[in-house]
């Protein structure tokens, strides 16, 4: 028989073993009570928790805590943001009662550079940051939407209302003649990003067809946002630098008890700024006097004025098409914690948002963030892995209804007939919803992982690995069914188009490193060597199909009639790096930075394949010199500055080389190659010279805190195409373009803590940037085709227009001036006028309140600019448009200052030459400047002692709340015609901790 290991006996031993340890144990626990207060009053919220345990009590409103600890002589610690750090070694004692005292000096806050970090007390460089309290709980999707008005240096403009669009950032300006130059480094946790997501399909409903690469993080999840914007901050990145670098971390884990947080919220969009309209009464009137001054009957086909339609019916179709209320709905839940060791946190975020559009059309993201670290108990060894998971489906219509909501006629007839189906009114109207059954769809599925490893090696170097994988899945469809037009063009499903497009794109990339650290006396050494293997590989195709038996079959093309295949393109980018920084301290007051980089890439041809950027900043700390060292009023006094090189190779993959592309004609039976473009081996970077002095300066130990900067920066050797005569069988050829554009501004920062004792309290931050861009060089300039877009000595940004000149009395006529004066007015002698567009200044106000329970801030956004107005797109007033009732200020004999000249119905030739003048002149652009109530938030935080849970909060937000302009149009933010502008915003949530 096998003998029982588990007899009777030992079991009586095991649990008499356990009963005397467990005694022994439980002899050591202790509970130990007490209150935390501050000249007498309780303060909640103090974190009390053993040393070495993760066992932690939180301080009710009557500042009482009761915690458990074990072992002969614990050590005891008292924590709370607003306070220094306590502990106590407790001894024999059981109840402990302390007062926390003075409240909590300034923290010196740590910046992220990319592949250092660095006290901002003790930087070189110009960085900007933002928190995650300045982020979170937003009504944005996109923390772009959030960080505007924030940060000196930094001008973003949201290219539209429309859920899943894009934004324009510019970091100092435009270095660059090409729009896509322009466009910043983006990197996530470690890992280089592409900058936009292009899309062959969406240019009629998302500007630009561009795709923000930061839709695919939640706000939420975000730590810290830093933009790197002078040389020395940004010349490590060599040629990926050039436009400023944008650095988001995403949040980790922290040492204490586990916490699970639950986030929701609710939001109703509308747009800001609807156009106040003709009615129809005014709108009949001026359609009458046009035709009557072009001495014309009306048209057959002319229904809105002919009597076909009821000319006493009205409808505000801005209300009716975009005047909807967009709803949307977020809910993230997230854990974390960690030990001495170990961090963690796990969120997962879901958000929906509808449109303003009468239809059900949604942007749904999905978005799963987890980071992980780990330390081990020497700290030698560091490890961070990080995961982001991303998953997003927007479905729109595929045309813009903002511009058709302003110029349909006021009398047109109802939308949908008694039955609700679609009236075309007998074929007399074409029907703006009919484009409800057309449909654009993107999904994309992004996937981000990096890793962080560092080894101490001695306690002077170390070696790190940094390391990524970045993969996206980019799909698109357009669907067209013969039904969005009007019936009576006699179509059928055999009109009906699907398109497809597939974009899948996967990088990674391997950095290397080794950093060295050294300290003697009143000397301090930092060196960073490592380098840089990145590639990415893109694959691309698209397959357009006419033509259905029906259009249920739309959604596969394989049923289409007529199928045609676009290139399937493969294509290949190969960056690669060595990078070095040095960084020396002299009596922590004198601090020398030099960074150098040499870059390697694919982009370019063999003769240029290599450049070299670098960068030397330096900064000077008066405050700790001897005689301000012990000032109480100064706290800070620092004057830094640097000078430096930074590249770009943002032209695309394969421009230098002999390119084919696949022919249309097919020969002898046989497809055929057409060639694309020329080879040019001496294709080259973009440079730009970064020069920046700045002095930043504390006060009152940091209750009074100000920084100055001017910037000078100048690119050369412009990556554009260089037009060729039409006998060479090419329109141009890639070349460097010798150019220089010249960007320069001055930047301010203030912030103050205007009260900060007691239980009010109260700060505010105001930042200033006044940038200016100039094109310095451009050879042979009025010989190119590029004559009429640029002048030197102004900005990039100018438009070369008709001069306005008024109405001629005698004629009631548009007049412009005759540049060359030979009597007439025609392109390009009389275009002649220069305006400049663009941003001469900006800036944001912020202030952020807290009385016990309750907190609250707000944010004033500020723009100076000058840009296209209405009169840019506006249609002759007097054809089958309705028209702003600017427009009822029209010149007659009556009224010899009108605004406008006589209508037209749209048969005078001469009326409409002048009116296409008149949109391209002097009077379509006026001062676009702004000032906008971008965000405001009020919390509550509900007391809560029981239940578990350590935080609860109600939260409002509002976005866009109030826009004060002079501004004709819509909104003055962006002026693109045909799209809809960003929405104002209401927001209510809740959040719990438990």
């Amino acid at each position: 028989m096998k003998k029982n290991f588990c007899s009777l006996s030992h079991l009586q031993l095991a649990f008499g073993f356990t009963f005397v340890v467990s005694g022994v144990a439980i002899g050591q626990m202790r509970t130990i009570t007490g209150t935390v207060s501050e000249n007498n009053q309780p303060v909640k919220g103090v974190s009390v928790f053993q040393e070495g345990s993760e066992e932690v009590a939180v301080t009710n409103a009557a500042g009482v805590y009761r915690v458990q600890v074990s072992g002969e002589n614990p050590v005891i610690i008292y924590r709370h943001p607003d306070y220094p750090e306590r502990k106590i070694t407790l001894g024999s004692r059981i109840t402990v009662n302390i007062s926390l005292g003075k409240e909590k000096e300034i923290e010196e806050v740590v910046l992220n550079a990319g592949y250092y970090k660095v006290k901002n007390k003790e930087r070189t460089g110009s960085i900007a940051k933002i928190s995650a309290k300045d982020i979170e709980n937003q009504p944005v999707t996109n923390v772009l939407a959030s960080a505007q008005g924030r940060m000196s240096g930094v001008s973003i403009t949201q290219n539209s209302g429309t859920p899943g669009g894009g934004f324009d950032i510019q970091i100092r300006g435009k270095n660059s003649i090409r729009r896509e130059g322009n466009e910043p480094l983006y990197i996530i946790d470690g890992v280089p990003q592409a900058s936009e997501t292009p899309s062959l399909y969406s240019n009629r409903i998302l500007p630009w067809s561009s795709i923000n690469p930061l839709n695919s993080i939640n706000p939420n999840d975000i730590e810290s946002f830093e933009i790197l914007k002078d040389a020395d901050a940004t010349a490590i990145y060599g040629s990926r630098g050039a436009n400023g670098v944008i650095i988001v971390t995403t949040k980790r884990g922290k040492k204490g008890r586990s916490e699970l947080k639950l986030n929701t919220s609710y939001s109703l969009s509308r747009i800001t700024r609807p156009m106040e309209l003709m009615n129809t009464e005014q709108y009949i009137s001026m359609r009458k006097q046009g035709f009557q001054n072009d001495n014309v009957p009306y048209p057959a086909t002319m229904y809105d004025i002919n009597g076909t339609w009821d000319q006493s019916r009205y409808t505000d179709w801005q209300k009716e098409l975009i005047g909807g209320t967009a709803d949307a709905y977020a809910v993230q839940l997230s854990l974390s914690g960690g030990s001495e060791i170990t961090s963690y946190n796990i969120s997962y975020g879901h958000n929906e948002q509808s449109t303003v559009l009468p239809a059900d059309f949604r942007y749904r993201t999905d978005n799963v963030n987890a980071n992980f670290s780990y330390f081990t108990p020497d700290r030698r060894l560091e490890f961070n892995f990080v995961n982001m998971f991303s998953f997003q489906k927007n479905n729109v219509q595929n045309d813009d209804l903002t511009l058709k909501s302003i110029t349909l006629s006021p009398n047109a007839p109802a939308l949908y007939n008694t039955s609700g189906n679609i009236n075309w009114e007998n074929g007399t109207f074409t029907n703006p919803v009919a484009s409800f059954l057309s449909e654009y769809i993107n999904k994309t599925a992004f996937f981000d992982n990096g890793l962080n490893v560092s080894y101490k090696l001695f306690p002077f170097l170390s070696v790190k690995m940094n390391a990524g994988i970045s993969y996206q899945n980019f799909e698109e469809r357009s669907l067209k069914p013969h039904t969005i037009n009007n019936p009576a063009l006699g179509q059928t499903s055999l009109n009906s188009t699907s398109s497809k497009n597939n974009q899948v794109n996967f990088s990674y990339i391997l950095e290397p490193q080794v950093v060295g650290t050294y300290q003697f006396g009143n000397h301090q050494f930092e060196a960073l060597v490592g380098t840089t293997l990145q590639k990415t590989q893109s694959d691309q195709g698209a397959i357009t199909g006419r033509g259905f038996e029906s259009n249920a079959l739309i959604d596969n093309i394989g049923a289409a009639s007529v199928k045609t295949i676009s290139d399937q393109v493969r294509s290949e980018y190969n960056y690669t790096a060595v990078f070095a920084r040095f960084n020396y301290q002299l009596k922590k007051r004198y601090i020398l930075n030099l960074t150098g980089r040499r870059d390697g890439s694919s982009r370019f041809g063999p003769n240029n394949r290599f450049g070299n950027f670098g960068a030397l900043g330096g900064a000077w700390l008066f405050s700790e010199e001897n005689f301000l060292r012990d000032s109480k009023w100064l706290t800070l006094g620092k004057i830094r500055g640097s000078i430096g090189t930074t590249g770009n190779d943002k032209i695309g993959d394969y421009q230098y080389l002999n390119t084919y592309i696949i022919s249309s004609n097919i020969y002898n039976g046989q497809t055929g190659l057409n060639p694309a473009r020329l080879y040019n081996p001496n294709f080259s970077w973009e440079k730009t010279v970064k020069k920046e002095v700045a002095m930043e300066l504390g006060f009152w130990k940091g209750r009074f805190n100000f920084s100055g900067a001017y910037y000078e920066n100048t690119s050369s050797n412009q990556l554009v195409g260089i037009p060729l005569p039409a006998t060479t069988g090419f329109s141009s050829i890639q070349s460097n373009l010798p150019a220089k554009i010249r960007n320069t501004g001055w930047e301010f920062d203030t912030s103050i803590q205007v009260l900060k004792n007691g239980k009010f309290r109260y700060d505010t931050s105001f930042n200033l940037s006044i940038p200016r861009n100039t094109l310095v060089e451009f050879p042979n300039l009025e010989g190119s085709t590029y004559s009429n877009q640029y002048v030197i000595g102004y900005p990039t940004t100018i438009a070369r227009v008709y001069q306005y000149e008024g109405i001629d009395p005698a004629t009631g006529l548009y007049k412009f001036k005759d540049f060359n004066g030979d009597g007439k007015i025609n392109s390009p002698d009389d275009n002649k006028a220069v305006e400049k567009l663009g941003v001469r200044m900006f800036g944001g106000w912020s202030s952020q309140f807290r009385f016990g329970q309750w907190s609250a801030s707000f944010l004033w956004q500020f723009v100076k600019q000058r840009n296209w107005n209405y009169n840019r797109q506006m249609l002759m007033p007097g054809t089958l448009s309705n028209q702003p009732v600017e427009v009822l200020d029209a010149w007659s004999p009556s009224n010899p200052e009108g605004t406008y000249m006589q209508y037209s119905a749209g048969y005078n030739p001469q009326k409409l030459s002048l009116h296409g003048f008149f949109q391209n002149s002097t009077a379509a652009v006026s001062d676009a400047s702004y000032i906008r109530l971008k965000n405001v938030q009020v919390n509550y935080r509900i007391p809560v002692d029981r239940m578990g849970i350590k935080e609860a909060m109600v939260y409002f937000q509002g976005q866009n709340l109030l826009t004060i302009t002079d501004y004709f149009g819509m909104d003055p933010e962006f002026y693109l015609v045909g799209y809809l502008p960003p929405l104002k915003t209401y927001s209510l949530g809740f959040q719990v901790t438990f």
